[in-house]
């Protein structure tokens, strides 16, 4: 048995293993930093850490969420700790490993970081594998260094 969070971004329903999850939080605080790529929102603390804020709408449909009633779902990855600014996080759910489709159309280059279709009897989710998201972003390594410089300056 496998455990996601679900949640919404766009339109869609998605997945994150929950063992990726590192909380989630209302939406607030964000400061925006200039010159990034547009999927950035800028940075926040949370529990005294700094963590880029990414608008997965943005991401994945090159559209901005309405920002009100927004989440913020904290993510552990193997590059850096991230915020996904998302619609609506719904629930936790657990399912079988024989409900976890592999599917070839989601080996698609820009889309990689999709790790399987979740098939439940009502509805399907689309998994995505934070590592391959983050590590796929552009400018990744622009936002890791800055977030690192913030970090050291306010120590």
């Amino acid at each position: 048995m496998a455990k996601v969070i679900v949640f919404h971004a766009g339109k869609e329903e998605y997945a994150l293993p929950v063992d990726t999850i590192v909380s989630i939080e209302k939406s607030e605080g964000i400061n925006p930093i200039p010159h990034l790529p547009s999927f950035v929102l800028g940075v926040t603390k949370v529990r005294g850490e700094l963590i880029p804020v990414f608008d997965l709408a943005e991401i994945l449909y090159s559209s901005s969420l309405d920002r009100t009633d927004a989440f913020l779902i904290v993510v552990k990855s193997e590059i850096m700790t991230i915020g996904l600014l998302v619609k609506e996080a719904k629930e936790i759910l657990e399912f079988s490993d024989a409900a976890l489709t592999q599917v070839g159309l989601l080996a698609y280059g820009k889309a990689d970081y999709f790790s399987g279709i979740i098939n439940l009897e009502d509805r399907m989710l689309t998994q995505i594998n934070p590592d391959r998201l983050v590590a796929g972003l552009k400018g990744i390594t622009d936002i890791q260094t800055y977030v690192t410089e913030q970090e050291v300056q306010s120590n």
